[in-house]
């Protein structure tokens, strides 16, 4: 593995790494609304305007093995400290053929080492249960309690193309 380089991902491979989140939908049993050519394509262009999203890859040989985004969001000020943000790890995702070769725990790595660069008060994770072990051993924890999350009511997002809220 040691060909295998993680870093920030460049404009040139945002098509590939759309490529990436399309197969990743796949995967966990969604119908995607677009080919992935057409996906991929449309997917390239979005990265530019997201100054609040960064993507790490995995590449070797010029091939895009893995993906991970870190979404920084502002928090609200306290009387402690004024200029506050924390993170979300989003949309990690290796290719089947190169799983269980520590790539997705290294593009973990990068994200929390951006994150320190940053700033940024803690990282949070929405996990398959597949990769709960991973994100622990990256120092991950699910034993806080005042972590909690709602689901918001919307159609099925596997189905319903980018309509987000109820009919």
């Amino acid at each position: 593995m040691t060909g295998v380089e993680v870093r920030p991902a460049r404009p040139d491979e945002w098509a590939a790494v759309g490529g990436l989140r399309w197969d990743s939908l796949r995967e966990a049993g969604g119908e995607p609304d677009d080919s992935r050519e057409v996906f991929a394509e449309r997917f390239a262009a979005w990265p530019a305007g997201r100054g609040a999203h960064e993507c790490f890859v995995a590449v070797e040989d010029g091939r895009v093995l893995g993906m991970t985004w870190l979404a920084v969001v502002d928090r609200v000020p306290s009387a402690r400290r004024f200029e506050r943000a924390s993170g979300d790890l989003q949309c990690a995702y290796v290719v089947p053929d190169r799983r269980d070769a520590g790539i997705g725990g290294r593009l973990i790595d990068a994200v929390l080492a951006r994150a320190a660069e940053l700033g940024l008060e803690r990282v949070t994770v929405h996990s398959s249960p597949r990769a709960v072990p991973v994100y622990e051993r990256h120092g991950f924890r699910s034993d806080d309690d005042r972590l909690l999350h709602a689901f918001v009511v919307h159609t099925d997002i596997f189905t319903s193309g980018d309509r987000v809220g109820g009919a």
